[in-house]
């Protein structure tokens, strides 16, 4: 049974990555503390693990936000995904070759389906399912140490998607990653290079499509 820290960070987390709390929000222990009925002590617990999955960010004098990344955190976060997708691409092309066997894709084309089902109109859900492809991938490769680092990256990443939405439809997003899972057993590395680096374009994209529109308005 999690403790009412546990419970509370990921009751916080799911407003974040939910869009509910934007970025930039300041949370207030004193406001959480009153909101929730729990202790200063297990607010500031659950704040602590928010920073430390970097959701949110602690400075003196300003206390605790919502982080909001900037375009050079999306670059640096998807260049460290890079590293650790194209490794555990590397790893399943040296022990399966080019055609890798249907055990070892099954996990990976069950995300691809599950992504499928998603709706347009439910955002949140549709960028945990794109996550969900790309940890299944990783995870296929068998290597605890790198899954771990990926995994690590999740919350940042769906933080990055979820409160800018870029031009993906469901439709695209499966097509594209049905691909993906095809072209990685062939050009390996090269190819995971390729598909982030284009997301990378979008996500930059609707970021600054994003801040022009607030800007003008």
């Amino acid at each position: 049974m999690p403790s009412a820290s546990e419970a509370l960070a990921d009751q916080l987390r799911a407003d974040v990555l939910g869009g509910r709390l934007t970025l930039g929000t300041p949370l207030r222990e004193e406001d959480i503390a009153g909101r929730t009925g729990h202790s200063r002590h297990t607010v500031r617990a659950a704040l602590a693990r928010l920073v430390a999955e970097r959701l949110a960010v602690s400075e003196p004098f300003r206390g605790v936000r919502v982080t909001e990344p900037s375009d050079d955190d999306v670059v640096a976060l998807q260049q460290l995904r890079c590293a650790l997708e194209s490794e555990a691409v590397r790893l399943l092309r040296a022990t399966h070759g080019e055609r890798w066997p249907d055990a070892v894709l099954a996990p990976v084309r069950a995300a691809v389906a599950d992504l499928a089902r998603q709706r347009d109109d439910d955002w949140p859900a549709v960028a945990a399912a794109h996550a969900a492809v790309h940890r299944s991938l990783v995870a296929a490769a068998g290597s605890p140490r790198i899954t771990d680092a990926h995994d690590r990256l999740d919350a940042e990443l769906l933080l990055v998607l979820v409160h800018v939405r870029p031009a993906y439809s469901v439709t695209g997003l499966v097509a594209e990653h049905a691909t993906y899972v095809e072209s990685v057993q062939r050009d390996g590395g090269g190819a995971v290079r390729a598909h982030l680096e284009h997301s990378t374009g979008i996500v930059l994209g609707a970021r600054r499509a994003a801040g022009s529109g607030e800007h003008e308005a």
